[in-house]
């Protein structure tokens, strides 16, 4: 399986292209459409869909774009679909621009399978629908913004909920040590590295 990151967006979000011979889907593509479109066609294949960790504005900015002109569905998961359905008005109250989304396919939660062997795990905190897509077999995290290299995500926004963000982190640095973390913001990790460095996750079981 092949991972691409593109870094895009005045809030340099971490889109990402997924795919394995001709099959493949896309993470949180946050903007500059044009940009995806061009690396995909370099990447030579069609994604199936898009998937959202969560529907925050910054990982969504290109979905419209996109799913117009490729004929893409997008799943998320429920109880994101507020934040979803008025990514436009958010991104406005913050000095942004982004295209209102076009209606979800479908939704996503805990336990249903992504192609290439991908796993949906159900994190919630940092938004109400948060989710982060494991696959075991590569070692691979696609985290959102549930954790980045020395941080985490932010629980001051509208819907977050700390609670609920620190029970989602004792769950995920469960998995395998070596699991590289693929964030929505940043550069990767390892599950290991942010067991040992990472303030936030002292005192988690």
């Amino acid at each position: 399986m092949r991972v691409q990151p593109l870094t895009v967006g005045p809030l340099q979000e971490n889109a990402y292209l997924v795919w394995e011979g001709g099959r493949g889907f896309l993470v949180d593509p946050g903007d500059e459409p044009e940009r995806i479109l061009a690396a995909l066609d370099a990447a030579g294949f069609t994604p199936e869909a898009i998937y959202l960790t969560h529907a925050h504005f910054d990982h969504l900015g290109a979905v419209a774009d996109l799913a117009s002109a490729l004929k893409l569905p997008v799943y998320l998961h429920p109880a994101d679909l507020p934040f979803y359905e008025h990514a436009d008005i958010a991104a406005e109250a913050w000095g942004f621009s982004v295209k209102k989304p076009p209606a979800p396919s479908g939704f996503l939660t805990e336990g249903d399978v992504l192609p290439l062997g991908g796993r949906v795990l159900f994190v919630p905190g940092h938004s109400p629908g948060h989710l982060a897509f494991y696959f075991p077999e590569e070692g691979l995290l696609f985290g959102g913004d549930l954790l980045f290299r020395g941080s985490i995500g932010r629980y001051d926004l509208p819907g977050a909920d700390p609670e609920a963000l620190f029970a989602s982190l004792a769950r995920v640095i469960q998995l395998p040590a070596e699991t590289r973390v693929l964030p929505g913001h940043g550069p990767a990790t390892t599950i290991a590295e942010e067991k040992r460095t990472n303030p936030f996750l002292t005192g988690l079981p």
